[in-house]
């Protein structure tokens, strides 16, 4: 029976916390963005997914993506390596041009039925495109020397390649046929991975997001799946270092789009 200013006065309350009005908070537009992206890309996490979402044109700030992001249980729990003091560590070169320099690793995973297969990364290390994943049971130097052969038809020679002190990486025939094209073999110290840092970074985005991501039946279902993933890295998914774009866009901003080169089948 007294004035709503009196009431609020004594009730130690503002008027205008007491005519506030909550606003309708309608998330279902951002959910089914989140839920398509998050379908087609099932090992991307918050930071990736919202880079997309702007790309895509969406204009809702981090908060009220995080938000729904947490509301629909689409965090991951990310496994942590334990870090170890590195004494002395050699510098890692960024290039500052394509085939300039690449680096090149072996990785191993298994089928369903247990049976084992290699693959054979190739990365550029100046704007991190994925020049070759070579996949198959066996995987030799005299292979190898053929994948260098058929990139260099398509590319050039790079000027270096960085390597670790692998068997097929450290054979005559690699090291033969290098010093013939005139490309250097930069060999990391043994026990450094970090010193090929840039490789090893990226073999454990293809273990995440192809590898352990799936169960394959046969060698050409891993190289089906491999080949797509590549597409999809060298052209759409964004890259922390290149500035949230992804290699294909870094190249065409540094005005190397005329050649075709540079853009994979």
């Amino acid at each position: 029976r007294v004035s709503q200013r009196r009431a609020c006065r004594c009730a130690g309350l503002s008027r205008s916390g007491w005519d506030y009005k909550k606003q309708g908070c309608d998330n279902k537009e951002v959910m089914f963005a989140l839920a398509s992206l998050a379908e087609r890309y099932p090992r991307y996490g918050f930071r990736k997914l919202f880079k997309l979402l702007r790309k895509a044109g969406h204009r809702w700030n981090h908060k009220k993506v995080y938000r729904v992001y947490n509301l629909m249980k689409l965090n991951q729990r990310r496994k942590h390596k334990k870090r170890y003091r590195v004494e002395a560590p050699q510098s890692l070169l960024q290039p500052v041009r394509p085939t300039q320099a690449w680096s090149m690793d072996f990785m191993n995973d298994a089928l369903r039925s247990g049976r084992a297969f290699r693959t054979l990364n190739i990365l550029d290390d100046y704007h991190r495109e994925i020049l070759r994943i070579e996949i198959d049971v066996s995987l030799t130097a005299e292979r190898m020397v053929r994948v260098l052969e058929q990139l260099i038809e398509v590319r050039g020679a790079p000027e270096r390649i960085r390597v670790d002190h692998g068997p097929e990486f450290t054979s005559a025939a690699v090291s033969s046929w290098c010093a013939a094209q005139r490309i250097e073999l930069e060999y990391i110290q043994p026990g450094k991975p970090n010193q090929n840092g840039f490789i090893e970074r990226f073999n454990g985005t293809y273990r995440d997001q192809v590898l352990d991501a799936y169960l394959f039946d046969s060698i050409d279902e891993v190289r089906e799946v491999t080949g797509r993933w590549i597409a999809e890295y060298n052209t759409i998914r964004p890259h922390e270092s290149l500035g949230d774009i992804s290699p294909i866009e870094f190249l065409t901003r540094r005005g190397y789009a005329d050649s075709s080169t540079y853009v994979r089948p």
